[in-house]
């Protein structure tokens, strides 16, 4: 699958809007929950997080693997963030990976939005 830096813009065009019309969600899969307990950490620090994001962040887009939804093709970025730990002192930089399900309604499902497990290689940079 061949993408390009425009499509990747054009695709987060389409995201920030989503977010900006409150079309969105991040699932509430347990993975994506600990940034929340972990850190001092909101709703509102993740949607300014994905607002952020520039085609200099996307790493790969990959198949749906889910059998009921083979036709959707997922986008993955990473960011590194500055945050709190929630019983820390100081600011540490967190690799978060961030996966996204455009739907064709002009509705966004973040998958994943937390710490990377791995490091990610990225496309553009």
């Amino acid at each position: 699958m061949s993408i390009t830096k425009s499509d990747v813009e054009r695709y987060l065009d389409d995201v920030f809007s989503a977010v900006n019309a409150g079309r969105y969600q991040i699932s509430p899969r347990q993975k994506n929950q600990d940034i929340y307990m972990d850190y001092v950490f909101s709703e509102e620090d993740a949607k300014n997080i994905i607002l952020s994001l520039t085609a200099l962040d996307f790493s790969e887009a990959v198949q749906n693997e889910h059998p009921a939804h083979k036709e959707e093709i997922l986008y993955i970025f990473g960011k590194d963030v500055k945050l709190l730990p929630r019983y820390g002192s100081s600011e540490e930089t967190v690799s978060l990976y961030i996966k996204f399900n455009k739907l064709s309604n002009h509705y966004v499902i973040v998958i994943s939005f937390h710490k990377q497990a791995y490091p990610l290689s990225y496309k553009f940079k």
